[in-house]
């Protein structure tokens, strides 16, 4: 005769144990999560460019954000930053990464600079000019003259957006 909760197999008893869901030991996950963190302060690195030129974008009203940061090179137009007027005055400047330079030193920034790059970046770079409004178009000229030299033909304008006007009274939505 066969009890219930065993069974017999050749003359030997098995009894059903009721076994649950082992837990997770979680006691190493703490040291795991602090060497994630760990991992990316290292690998981390924030671009640190001196502002040497001042400048105010203008405002537009057809704003899209730049893709592929990494392809992104920067060249500010514009009047010198506070710290620097006594020494350099009030003319229009050109900064390129961290140092102030002229029209004819942009050819060889940008070849650098696509030299740095991996191919398919230097494919896709783009120059953004964070150009001041009040700067005269005759330098905006010469810089773009500069950058079709270099053969850097993707060019962007810095802008910040433009607030939408007012609704009239009784005419919203």
């Amino acid at each position: 005769m066969i009890s219930r909760g065993a069974f017999t197999n050749g003359g030997m008893r098995f009894r059903h144990s009721q076994r649950g869901v082992p837990s997770l030991n979680t006691a190493a996950l703490p040291d795991l999560i602090f060497t994630v963190l760990f991992f990316f302060m290292i690998v981390t690195t924030m671009r640190q460019v001196e502002r040497k030129v001042s400048y105010r974008v203008p405002q537009g009203t057809e704003i899209s954000k730049l893709g592929h940061k990494s392809s992104v090179v920067y060249i500010s137009i514009g009047p010198p930053a506070p710290h620097l007027r006594a020494t350099m005055g009030t003319k229009t400047c050109i900064q390129l990464n961290n140092k102030l330079a002229t029209t004819d030193d942009i050819v060889e920034f940008i070849n650098a600079e696509r030299a740095r790059m991996t191919p398919e970046e230097a494919q896709r770079m783009t120059v953004s000019l964070r150009i001041d409004r009040n700067t005269e178009m005759g330098v905006v000229a010469d810089v773009k003259m500069a950058l079709r030299r270099a053969k850097a033909t993707r060019v962007n304008y810095s802008a910040t957006k433009k607030p939408s006007p007012a609704t009239p009274k009784g005419k919203g939505r």
